[in-house]
Parts: C-alpha cells; structure tokens; sequence
C-alpha cells in the first residue's frame, strides 16, 4: 500500500495571521500527483500548465507545475495530511 510519505518530500508553514501550508512533492511523483489532484479538485483558474488555482472539499489551494503546492485554511498538519490523503490517495 502507498502511503502519504512516498508522495511528499516536505511540509513548510508559513507565518502570519492566516496560515498557510507548502507542500513539496517528491521530484519522481510529481507527475503522478498533479494528475490525481486535477481529476480530483475543481479547477478556478490556470495559467497553462504552471499554475493552477483549485478547490477541493472546501479548502482553496494552489498547485504549481513543478510539484509544489500552497494550501490555505487549514488548522495544522494534521489536517493538512488528512486533506492530502483524500486528495491524492
């Protein structure tokens, strides 16, 4: 089975009022990941293929072509590894 980890290389938070969270996808799933995310999250806007703002389960984020992400509105971690389970599992 494949769990969240195979897919993220790391998780950053930002500071502020609002935070927010990043998302690094591993470089070799990165592919992978972009594709499941699109078939899955509704798509509001894209610049081409390098960014794309989405929204999926009520929670806005932003999704960059070369395997980053920004997610906002999102407690902490935990909930933001429970999201991306649902997202890319």
């Amino acid at each position: 089975m494949v769990a969240l980890e195979d897919y993220v290389a790391r998780i950053e938070e930002t500071c502020g009022d609002e935070k927010n969270f990043i998302v690094i996808f591993k470089y070799d799933k990165k592919g992978e990941v972009i594709a499941k995310i699109l078939g899955k999250a509704k798509k509001e806007k894209a610049i081409s293929t390098i960014i794309f703002e989405l929204t999926y389960d009520n929670v806005s984020f932003r999704l960059y072509g070369t395997g980053k992400a920004i997610f906002r509105g999102l407690k902490n971690k935990e909930e933001l590894k429970n999201f991306l389970s649902k997202l890319i599992m």
